[in-house]
């Protein structure tokens, strides 16, 4: 094939240098926002005089049929194409001829495939967080309709304070809250132009940068050459990103997983998204939850790929910087994928409420309250904690629920207990006494998901 630098060139490119170095397979995706960029670049350049207005026109109209002609199947990639820029000026020459030659005035691939990958990742962003935000609302919406279901709250996975299973998924929404507001953040400086920037030094040909941002919707320019095409902070930066959010993902799917086992008992998974054993007739297994946990690692490493890979680059552009959109690629095809499985998931399960109560029962989870119950009638929390503690050891020789015990047995450890002490020991009672914003009773979750709501409204 031509090559869009072979002038100076007196050898064929061997061969298996033209397969390691064609990054075609990878960045065809890019097509349509390449073309999007000609066709600002070519308007621009017939507004400033560089190209006649005949010519410009030419240039516009065959991109358009071009992309058309793209979108509907009607073309195919030569596989010995370099890269897709390249192949799509190859396939606009056929189609208007040698004037397609000026469409690459005052313009390097250098600041085009900085341009074409910041346009690809702005819409992406802006579909992963839509994603995002739709399965906040699936987790706003079942948290208010789970205000009074009871949970067992844990830390270290041990039984520590009973909280409302709407508590428990609001706490997923505000991680997904940080997620969705990053990417807002990190949007700000993807969506910053390069293009103007040639190879690397600008150029001398009179361009009007601010045009082609606005007509592409770039909120600013890259203000210096060699940092415009040398610049993959907005890559490292969604990686970064996306990787927070995959790990998220991830510790949600491990609790669907625990609580899916008949140890827990706590949610059955639909069979649409569970799968069987080839061995074993009675196994549904959770491999949508798994793989999300699996393919966090991918995430990770694709943002570690990306520092190392331009950890020792010095300015400015270098081929290295080809294998960018390779982890951009896989991360954010991962992640979103990961979001709308993770929602499906969601939206077809089957909380066991009824069990979820059932656990909570007898787990000495409502220790704590009987301590606070004394501390209020006086008694220092230290003293408190031990003489509770002392209930409970033997409630455990006992083989009885701390909720079980009468006024009476109480009274055997300390005089201050009274008969509402009973009451403050049941689990609802300790769950709805956790009042203080942030908690777990059901008004202090009710500004929760108002609060949310306003969030997701935004």
């Amino acid at each position: 094939m031509t090559k869009l630098w072979g002038g100076r060139f007196e050898k064929e490119t061997d061969q298996a240098v033209e397969a390691f170095t064609s990054s075609l397979e990878v960045d065809a995706r890019l097509w349509e926002v390449d073309i999007r960029g000609s066709i600002a670049h070519a308007r621009m350049l017939g507004k400033v005089g560089v190209l006649a207005p005949e010519e410009a026109r030419t240039l516009i109209e065959g991109l358009q049929a071009l992309r058309e002609e793209i979108a509907t199947g009607k073309v195919s990639w030569d596989p010995r194409a370099e890269d897709i820029h390249s192949e799509i000026e190859r396939l606009l020459a056929e189609r208007v001829g040698t004037v397609a030659g000026k469409l690459h005035t005052a313009r390097s691939r250098n600041d085009q495939v900085a341009t074409d990958t910041r346009l690809y990742l702005r819409e992406g962003i802006d579909a992963l967080r839509e994603q995002v935000r739709a399965l906040q609302q699936w987790l706003v919406d079942t948290a208010e309709a789970h205000l009074h279901t009871l949970l067992p709250g844990v830390t270290h996975l041990q039984h520590a304070q009973p909280v409302s299973l709407a508590h428990h998924l609001m706490a997923y929404f505000w991680m997904l809250q940080r997620d969705r507001d990053r990417l807002t953040d990190c949007r700000r400086r993807v969506n910053q132009l390069p293009l103007g920037s040639a190879a690397l030094a600008g150029t001398s040909f009179p361009l009007d940068r601010e045009m082609v941002a606005q007509e592409l919707g770039f909120e600013g320019l890259c203000e210096n050459s060699l940092d415009a095409v040398s610049d993959r902070d907005f890559v490292v930066e969604f990686l970064g990103c996306a990787a927070l959010l995959m790990m998220h993902l991830s510790r949600l799917a491990e609790e669907l997983i625990l609580w899916s086992t008949p140890e827990f008992g706590f949610v059955e998974l639909d069979d649409s998204v569970t799968t069987g054993s080839s061995i074993m007739p009675q196994k549904k297994n959770p491999d949508v939850a798994e793989l999300i946990r699996g393919r966090t690692g991918r995430v990770v490493a694709d943002l570690t790929g990306a520092l190392v890979m331009l950890k020792a680059l010095p300015l400015s552009y270098h081929r290295d910087l080809q294998e960018d959109k390779g982890f951009l690629f896989d991360a954010l095809d991962t992640v979103s994928s990961s979001v709308r499985l993770m929602h499906l998931m969601l939206e077809r399960a089957q909380f066991r409420t009824e069990r979820m109560r059932q656990a909570v029962h007898g787990d000495f989870s409502n220790a704590t309250d009987l301590a606070d119950y004394l501390v209020r009638r006086g008694m220092p929390f230290r003293q408190a904690h031990e003489v509770v503690g002392r209930i409970v050891l033997h409630c455990l020789q006992q083989g009885r629920a701390l909720e079980e015990l009468s006024l009476e047995d109480l009274r055997a450890f300390s005089a201050l207990f009274d008969a509402d002490a009973l009451q403050a020991i049941q689990p609802e009672a300790v769950m709805s006494a956790r009042r203080t914003r942030g908690g777990t009773a059901p008004d202090a979750v009710r500004q929760q998901i108002a609060l949310a709501r306003e969030q997701l409204s935004r």
